[in-house]
């Protein structure tokens, strides 16, 4: 017996995920006649993460769908800004350490995970803490046990922190939490921190804030104006509050530069 043919339209900004016959329009599928439309089309590459409206002649319908011969069926991409059914927290994948760097600076709750867990672990996590899985692994968002997933599209930071913001519009808290370990902030005397501090820091500095979870310090220096261009572009574009005072910037022991 032959199999189900159905015809299917990817949205072009699904295009990167599928083969280049299903980029130039409406294409022929074959179906077992048995699975989901969710099945299939993550089968031709697309993670449902990016997916929006699933619509069949016009009709919408859900990843639970059945697809049956002669279907025709529209696949559109994730609406901006995403609704979430909870609070805008997040989890990254090993490889978005800047993004999540980034995301912190803004005061966006922005979980990091160290190499050696794996994407057992991740999905978890994501789970348990309700938190959005950003990663351009798509094996990984594939996984169904994740609370809500967002593949990351660029290679670049600044692309990356833009992706994210004008798909979730988490609120922006400039300078609230920790870039090392996202903890909250709070300013802090000079005398508390006195054995944190070298000498030349300490001579040349007196505000300071210091993260209630892991004890980083953090003052204005020499990256402030870098962070501070970060910051202002975010809050112009995408909303918040801008920042009370000017923001601390490098931890004590020299983390990273976002």
């Amino acid at each position: 017996m032959e199999r189900p043919e159905i015809w299917i339209t990817f949205a072009p900004e699904l295009h990167i995920f599928v083969a280049a016959r299903q980029r130039a329009g409406r294409s022929a599928v074959r179906t077992d006649g048995a699975s989901t439309l969710g099945h299939l089309v993550e089968s031709l590459g697309v993670p449902l993460t990016e997916v929006g409206r699933l619509l069949v002649g016009g009709r919408q319908v859900r990843p639970s769908h059945v697809p049956t011969d002669g279907e025709e069926i529209s696949v559109h991409g994730v609406a901006k800004p995403q609704q979430l059914a909870g609070p805008a927290r997040f989890l990254l994948d090993v490889h978005l350490g800047t993004l999540a760097r980034r995301l912190r600076l803004l005061g966006v709750d922005a979980a990091y995970e160290s190499p050696d867990i794996g994407d057992a672990a991740l999905a978890a996590r994501s789970s348990v803490e309700q938190r959005v899985m950003l990663s351009r692994d798509r094996g990984l968002l594939r996984r169904r046990e994740i609370w809500a997933g967002a593949y990351i599209y660029s290679h670049r930071p600044a692309d990356q922190l833009k992706d994210v913001l004008s798909r979730f519009a988490p609120p922006l808290a400039p300078w609230t939490r920790c870039t090392a370990c996202n903890g909250t902030l709070r300013d802090t005397a000079k005398d508390a921190v006195h054995g944190r501090l070298h000498d030349g820091t300490e001579r040349s500095y007196d505000a300071f804030a210091q993260c209630t979870d892991c004890e980083q310090v953090y003052w204005r220096g020499a990256h402030h104006a870098h962070l501070n261009a970060i910051v202002e572009e975010a809050v112009r574009e995408f909303g918040g509050e801008p920042p009370a005072r000017p923001g601390p910037d490098l931890p004590v022991s020299g983390q990273a530069a976002v």
